[in-house]
């Protein structure tokens, strides 16, 4: 049987995407990454689950400091969106254009969006050019109600 690639690209690209900032810090080097593969994975205990691309410098401080943060953006952030999907000259530099602090674990939570939720990674599965960490979510900040930015709200894809 052979894998139809466009009705493999369409159909993957119709599953619904949030965008987030993911965010880490290791010693002084702070960072962050557009995240779009995120689900909740569990209640008890609160899990977010994430695709974090292998080759990429914060997988392998996620994996070296085992915690990350997911920042909910706002429909209408896509330009703050936008500049986390940039190559950057060092470790922090999409960080240096926005508000943001350190949270009680240490990770950057952004002071622009909905809020924010500090994980410790309790999980990872390794497989193709992603992998997949699980967190526990070990803190959470609310900036403000509003709705959560989708994929379906830009003119984005990603996927497929």
């Amino acid at each position: 049987m052979d894998l139809d690639v466009a009705a493999k690209t369409t159909l993957l690209k119709k599953i619904p995407h949030g965008l987030f900032i993911c965010g880490v810090a290791e010693g002084d080097l702070v960072n962050g990454f557009t995240a779009s593969w995120v689900t909740q994975g569990s209640f008890t205990p609160p899990l977010v689950v994430t695709g974090v691309r292998s080759d990429s410098t914060s997988h392998g401080m996620i994996q070296r400091t085992g915690r990350f943060s997911l920042n909910v953006m706002e429909v209408g952030q896509q330009d703050v969106v936008a500049r986390f999907f940039r190559p950057q000259a060092a470790v922090g530099g999409r960080l240096a254009e926005v508000p943001y602090r350190l949270g009680a674990l240490g990770l950057p939570l952004l002071d622009d969006c909905l809020g924010g939720l500090e994980c410790h990674l309790v999980g990872h599965v390794a497989a193709g050019d992603h992998t997949v960490f699980v967190g526990e979510v070990k803190t959470a900040v609310l900036h403000r109600e509003g709705e959560a930015l989708v994929m379906a709200h830009t003119r984005w894809t990603y996927g497929g």
